[in-house]
């Protein structure tokens, strides 16, 4: 392993993390913490570059922090099955999948309120808004409330 030398702010650039992101991953554990310089900088190393970009790359793609320290705990353990790694992406998949359903029908919704409101009343004043009108329903999908605790 390279000497550790890197400050922080090169880390940054190198890597497209902000400071205090890099220092909040070293707080939390997912970054092993710097050496320090006698004036307490912190001086880092290529592989805590390698290891900050492998954490970018998770977040990009919308990995928790959970799901990250699993994914680094199974980078640090390399003869730990491959199909671990495959679980934890399937398992994000699926979330991932669901979050994408909210949002089609979030936009049917949105999109059926623009329409609403070019067809019945854009142009005129907010008081006639069709839109603010439907906001300031109930959700049709809220359960009711008359049957009784739980729904029974």
């Amino acid at each position: 392993m390279a000497a550790p030398n890197l400050s922080i702010c090169v880390v940054a650039k190198r890597t497209g993390c902000s400071v205090p992101t890099i220092r909040y991953y070293e707080d939390i554990g997912l970054l092993p913490n710097a050496d320090r310089t006698d004036g307490c900088r912190r001086n880092f190393s290529e592989a805590t570059i390698a290891r900050l970009t492998f954490i970018r790359r998770c977040r990009d793609f919308g990995f928790s922090i959970d799901q990250v320290r699993e994914l680094v705990c199974l980078v640090d353990e390399p003869t730990r099955p491959c199909v671990e790694v495959r679980d934890l992406a399937a398992k994000h998949l699926a979330e991932v999948q669901r979050r994408l359903l909210e949002l089609q029908a979030l936009e049917s919704s949105l999109g059926a309120f623009v329409r609403a409101c070019d067809r019945d009343c854009a142009g005129g004043p907010t008081l006639d808004c069709s839109i603010l009108e439907d906001l300031s329903r109930p959700a049709a999908a809220a359960p009711s409330r008359s049957s009784g605790c739980c729904g029974t």
